[in-house]
Formats: C-alpha cells, sequence, structure tokens
C-alpha cells in the first residue's frame, strides 16, 4: 500500500508551517510582516532586512488547546537570530510564562529550523538565546514545551542548545540537531577532523533517524502535518514519558568519562552507547602532568584562596569559599592538555566540562535545597569556544551544554544568587553554557576579554567578508564587535571593572573583583531577582543597547488577545 503525502511540513515556510498545526480559523499572528519591524542592524551592512526578521509568532488553539507556535524562517539569514528575532522568541515565551503563572495554559510549539546565532548581530544572539533558554527552564515547570525539527537546515549552534531544553523533541529523518555545523567544524578543526561534504555520514552522526535512535529525541515522525499534530496531542496528554535528560547528569556524566578515542567511534557505536541504560561504572580521570597557568585558573586560585578543587573532572575547577563572610561555590573551566577529547583541551567546554559544570551546579542546589540563604555561585569565564569535533557532535555536544545551562538556571530560580566574572575570553556556546545564566555580569576591561559567538576567521567566511570588512562593520553594530567596551553597550554588564590586571592579577587586582562581586551579590538581594530581566533594564540597555529587544515586548503585549 502507497501511502500519499497530504500535506507536508518540511516543504513549508515558517508562516504556513505556524498557520497548518494550529485549527482552521483560530489562529492569528502576533507581530507579522505588515508591522513592519525588521532588524535595525541589517541595514547598516547593506543587507536587506525583513519585515518579520524571519521569525514567526501564531497564536491560536490546536484540537482546542491554546498554543502558540514559535517558527523560525530558514530562508531568511539561515534562521539566525539576532536582536529583533531573538526578542520575538525569548518575549513570547516570557509572555506564555506570565499567562500560565495566571493559571491560563497555554502550550508553547517551537519550529526549529535554524543555524544558531546570526552573526551580523553576534552578540544580540547571544543574549536572546540566554533569555530563550532561561524562559524554557521556568516555563517547562508549568506546561511541556515541545520542539519540533522538520528538516532543511536543521538546529544547530546555540538554538541547539534550547532544543536541548524542550520537554519534548520531534523529528523527522531530514532533520539534523547538533551544536556545531559540519561546515564549521571543517572550518576548525580540518578537513581530517571532518568532511562536511560526506553526507552519508553526517546523516548517520546527527540526522533524526540517528538522533532517535540514540535516544536524545522522543518522536521521529513522517512527514506530514497530522503526524506532527498526533505527536504534539501525545507530549501534551501524557503518552509521552519525559526523558528530562538534562537531569540525567551522573549517567551521561559517567558515560563520556568511560569513552576512550583511541579509535575514532564510528556511528552505529555511539548510537549504542547513547541508548543504553544500564548503569555505567564510574571511571577515575587521570590527575594531569601538566597544568597550565591560564587566566582562569590565576583568577580560580585567587577568590579561592588556592583551595584545591573537588571535581572529578581536571578541566573544570570548584571549590566552595568564603568571600566577605559570604559562603560562595567558584567554578572555572580550564585547559587540560591530556583531556581525553582531543578537541578541548585549552579551555573548551566539551563533553566532559558541560556535565561536569552541571553536576557541581546541581550539587550546591541539592546541599542548599533546605538553606535559608543559599550560596553565592560563581563562575569564572575564560572559554576559547565549544569544542569542535567528530566526536563532540556524535556524542551530543549540545546536550551537555544544555544541562550545564539548565543547572544555572535551576539554581538561579531556586535562590542562588550567580554573579558571572568575565576575566577571559567569552565565546559562544561556551558561555551560553558557563556564565549567560548568571543574574548579574562583571567583566575585566582588559584587551584579553572578548565576547562573541565566533573566532574572526570563521566569522568572515561564513559572511563571506574579509577581516577588515567584519571590523569596519563592527563600528556600525557594537554587537559584532569582539571586545569588551562594544559589548558594555548592549546593557548586560553590572560592572566593568578598569586598572585590573586581567592576565597576572595580585591581591589588590582580587579585592577589586572580589569587592564588586559582592556588590552584585546584595543588589540581587535587595532586588529579589531569580531572572534576566536586568539585561533590559539598565540604562544603557534601555536608551538604545536593546531598545528593539524592549519594544518588541511591548508590541507582543500589545497584540496579545
Amino acid at each position: 500500500m502507497v501511502k500519499v503525502m497530504t500535506n507536508s511540513l518540511v516543504e513549508s515556510l515558517a508562516r504556513e508551517r505556524a498557520f497548518q498545526l494550529l485549527d482552521q480559523g483560530s489562529a492569528y499572528e502576533i507581530l507579522g510582516p505588515f508591522d513592519r519591524f525588521g532588524s535595525p542592524h541589517l541595514e547598516k551592512q547593506n543587507i536587506v532586512p525583513q519585515f518579520d526578521d524571519g521569525m514567526i509568532i501564531v497564536k491560536g488553539k490546536l484540537n482546542g488547546n491554546d498554543a502558540v507556535v514559535i517558527s523560525i524562517e530558514g530562508k531568511f539569514q539561515g534562521g539566525g537570530i539576532g536582536e529583533v528575532s531573538g526578542a520575538k522568541f525569548a518575549g513570547t515565551l516570557e509572555k506564555i510564562l506570565k499567562e500560565c503563572k495566571k493559571g491560563n495554559r497555554i502550550y508553547p510549539i517551537i519550529i526549529y529550523d535554524t543555524g544558531g546565532v546570526r552573526l551580523q548581530e553576534a552578540n544580540y544572539g547571544l543574549l536572546s538565546i540566554a533569555e530563550i533558554s532561561a524562559a524554557i527552564v521556568e516555563l517547562r515547570e508549568y506546561v511541556p514545551v515541545v520542539g519540533i525539527i522538520p528538516g532543511k537546515i536543521g538546529s544547530f549552534g546555540g538554538m541547539s542548545l534550547t532544543a536541548g531544553l524542550c520537554s519534548a523533541l520531534i523529528m523527522t529523518r531530514e532533520g539534523r540537531l547538533g551544536m556545531n555545523g559540519p561546515e564549521v567544524i571543517q572550518q576548525e578543526a580540518g578537513i581530517r577532523e571532518l568532511d562536511s561534504r560526506n553526507n552519508p555520514l553526517i546523516w548517520k552522526m546527527i540526522g533524526g533517524a540517528a538522533r532517535k535512535e540514540a535516544g536524545l529525541i522522543d518522536i521521529l515522525v513522517e512527514d506530514d502535518v497530522q503526524n506532527f499534530k498526533e505527536a504534539i496531542l501525545s507530549v501534551w496528554n501524557g503518552e509521552i514519558e519525559f526523558k528530562n535528560r538534562t537531569k540525567q547528569i551522573d549517567h551521561y556524566l559517567s558515560l563520556y568519562k568511560s569513552c576512550t578515542l583511541e579509535e575514532r567511534i564510528l556511528p552505529e557505536v555511539a548510537r549504542e552507547l547513547l541508548a543504553t541504560d544500564t548503569e555505567i561504572q564510574d571511571t577515575e580521570l587521570p590527575v594531569p602532568t601538566e597544568v597550565v597557568e591560564s587566566t582562569g585558573r590565576k583568577w580560580f586560585n585567587l577568590l579561592t584562596n588556592g583551595k584545591p578543587s573537588i571535581s572529578e573532572v581536571p578541566s573544570v575547577l570548584v571549590a566552595d569559599t568564603t568571600i566577605n563572610g559570604i559562603k560562595a561555590r567558584v567554578i572555572a573551566v580550564v585547559p587540560n592538555p591530556e583531556n581525553i577529547y582531543y578537541r578541548a583541551r585549552k579551555g573548551e567546554v566539551g563533553l566532559l566540562e558541560g556535565w561536569t559544570i552541571a553536576k557541581y551546579v546541581q550539587q550546591a542546589i541539592d546541599e542548599d535545597c533546605d538553606a535559608a540563604e543559599k550560596r553565592l555561585i560563581i563562575p569564572i569565564v575564560d572559554v576559547p569556544s565549544q569544542a569542535f569535533g567528530y566526536h563532540e557532535e556524535l556524542l551530543g555536544l549540545y546536550l551537555a551544554c544544555s544541562a550545564a545551562i539548565d543547572a544555572y538556571a535551576t539554581a538561579r530560580l531556586a535562590g542562588h544568587p550567580i554573579v558571572t566574572a568575565i576575566v577571559g575570553n567569552a565565546i559562544s556556546g561556551a558561555f551560553l553554557s558557563h556564565g549567560m545564566q548568571g543574574n548579574r555580569l562583571i567583566a575585566l576591561y582588559d584587551d584579553g576579554v572578548n565576547v562573541h559567538v565566533m573566532s574572526k576567521k570563521s566569522a568572515a567566511i561564513i559572511t563571506m567578508r574579509s577581516i577588515e570588512e567584519l571590523d569596519e562593520a563592527a563600528k556600525e553594530v557594537p554587537a559584532m564587535a569582539y571586545d569588551i567596551q562594544s559589548f558594555q553597550k548592549l546593557g548586560a554588564l553590572y560592572q566593568l571593572l578598569d586598572g585590573v590586571n586581567g592576565k597576572n592579577p595580585n591581591d589588590d587586582d582580587k579585592k577589586v573583583l572580589m569587592d564588586a562581586i559582592i556588590d552584585a551579590y546584595h543588589d540581587i538581594q535587595k532586588h529579589n531577582d531569580r531572572d534576566l530581566s536586568c539585561r533590559l533594564t539598565s540604562e544603557i540597555a534601555k536608551n538604545g543597547g536593546r531598545a528593539a529587544s524592549i519594544k518588541v515586548r511591548e508590541m507582543i503585549e500589545a497584540q496579545w488577545k
């Protein structure tokens, strides 16, 4: 018997996808193209904007249930997330959360077709993805957050970290799910690490069928709108058991510690490893024979007064200390030249690092669950990027990063003040995983402190520009720049500390940073902050740094009915 496809979701545009999923006649678009709210940053770079900025928000009903579909248009800027599109996404989730808290149950459905952050608006994308992640973690406590990856582009970059946070994921065989796109891995690590033209291998690694077999997604469907509807309803009705993968910390950490990379792990072997539900014996990792005195390690030692790390993974340092009478847990990611994952030897956030961060943040949550005063958590940020490698994508790096984000966001919501200290590089998914969920961000005014989504060389290749052209564009759009002064113009920093020696700090430098951390701690306590809203309410944000982000949220509120 031949089954005739009646209605393809894969072949539809983002707006068509959103309306197709909802009951006929029930749906209306919020902030549609006739509102003419495109990106204010693209024209400055001679790029034609789109009046919906490639993000479609449609509210209506599915099978009589109130629902909102957030659908990303992959044909506009590769589905990349900029300021306006990111604010539409985050602002919609925040509005749904408000309604759920009032007792109005509204189900979010997210359709992913994205390469991640829009490089032409780089740091706006990072801020947006942090806010999207925060909203998903909180919203999951009220309603299931369903993610769909139908196909075409798939889901990559920081947006896959948000996909990893969803209550349930639905894919087709045409969908792909990973952290780093194959082309980016080839650019960063070379063709021997991964040949991006080897499509059969790519599908075996990160395609929908492979991810389902590995147990990393919940439902695999054939491409028909009705199939997607039935899959969504099965999640809502409780027919699908929520795996809570980002909470399975001990399982995944033991798994990745047990791997050996003497020979390349084949996709079929990796799928079998990931799908196992048997208890994995814990493996003790060797103590490195070489210690790299990185910037992050120096600041960790200063802030903890040289306390030994309690972490079982050498590339993640963890210690409890007291700062001005306040109990604190300090966490840093540092280089380990002997890391079994060879693409994560220079301080990158990889498989071990993401899950280890999650373990020790969750440990603080559990230990302080009955405490009147929750421990201050201080992520020390000196991370060059996430790890770019074959094994990282094969084994689900995106989920390791999602787990770290989940732990930090959960800690913040539980009342743990998180003050992030940016002392070195804060790049891409590594920064999203380690630092961006902080209540307050503090940075050193130092030329060694940079914030961005990708190395300048790779960003130039992907945007088809020279490095000189990138630098010129950054003068018009601060979000594209790498330096911390430009990042400050976006309004997300609580303090930018001048006169501190970032690379070789002494006791005087330590005191300056500690005083700033304690000041931020008291500010969090004063305002009882448990979300990231302060990034939109700072004077810099209101006076231009996040003007479009603020306006988008106001328009969502006005058009909601």
